[in-house]
């Protein structure tokens, strides 16, 4: 039999999809009984850009009983909405949530389980400084393409060979930012032994890139060694008065980010709680999706969801 006939047949007959009382759906799926006191919230796409909120039950190991709700879109108050048809006595008994930094995440947590603590997700804030610092990597290097124009023109002018400037390492001046990018975003220790020649070159050349990269380490550092939330709080404001004396515009949505954001970042030391979940069971659906080259029936698409993970 193939492929096609088989999943006509699966889908006609071996499976109960049809008697589903999903069928005819509305834009969510809400399991009750698979609510639990620690949560996971995220966003995910499954076809073409269309986005569905899911939340789920850290409890569940992204196996059965993990998938809580799965919701059609993004818009805070219809999430809401279809959240809070699950009984509030269960609700209630939600203690923590973790998400990014999303504003609309936020306040759909805050509102659908009003007693549960709400925890960002560290991954996030540290992927927000990460982009900062290679957006301060890419603007050096955009001002290095303009020289080496600038340099090509004047030769050319001059009616000689242009000879671009050569490092030791044999990186000209574009090539060695544009060769940093991996090593701006990820921690020195990983570093392979021309990464490390190549990075005393950029730093010893854009020493504005060193101090931003030192700056987006010792985030890392305060992660990864803080237990106690008091002194993650002190670690953090000091950590942030760093950021600011940077006065690098790239750094001005990480400062806003952690103003707003302070209170649900720090909540992090309580329990050292991630996200890592919820993007774990979105790398699930995601490859779920890949074996059949997109989703063409999402109905049929979601119900396999829920036979696997709810």
């Amino acid at each position: 039999m193939d492929g096609t006939n088989l999943r006509y047949q699966y889908k006609e007959y071996i499976s109960d999809f049809r008697y589903w009382e999903k069928l005819h759906y509305a834009p969510y799926v809400l399991y009750k009984k698979n609510l639990g006191a620690n949560l996971s919230i995220d966003e995910t796409s499954l076809s073409q850009g269309e986005l569905y909120t899911i939340v789920t039950n850290k409890a569940g190991h992204g196996k059965q009983g993990t998938l809580v709700a799965m919701i059609r879109g993004t818009k805070s108050e219809e999430v809401i909405d279809a959240l809070e048809k699950l009984p509030r006595s269960l609700r209630l008994k939600v203690k923590e949530i973790t998400l990014d930094l999303s504003p609309t995440m936020r306040l759909i947590a805050k509102k659908a389980f009003p007693r549960a603590t709400l925890v960002a997700d560290r991954f996030h804030v540290q992927r927000l400084m990460n982009d900062a610092v290679s957006d301060l990597r890419v603007d050096y290097r955009w001002q290095a393409i303009d020289l080496d124009n600038n340099e090509m023109a004047l030769a050319k002018q001059e009616k000689r060979k242009y000879i671009p400037y050569v490092f030791e390492n044999g990186d000209t001046r574009r090539q060695l930012l544009a060769r940093s990018r991996h090593i701006v975003m990820k921690h020195f220790s990983k570093w392979t032994h021309s990464q490390q020649e190549r990075a005393e070159i950029l730093f010893r050349e854009y020493p504005a890139i060193e101090e931003a990269y030192q700056v987006s380490m010792e985030l890392t550092r305060i992660y990864n060694t803080t237990n106690d939330k008091n002194i993650g709080l002190t670690r953090l404001a000091r950590w942030y008065d760093k950021v600011e004396r940077l006065n690098l515009k790239f750094f001005k949505s990480v400062i806003d980010t952690m103003q707003n954001n302070y209170g649900i970042i720090c909540n992090y030391f309580d329990n050292r709680s991630t996200n890592a979940s919820a993007e774990s069971f979105n790398a699930k659906v995601k490859a779920f999706r890949a074996q059949f080259r997109g989703v063409r029936d999402i109905p049929f698409f979601i119900f396999r969801l829920t036979k696997l993970f709810a």
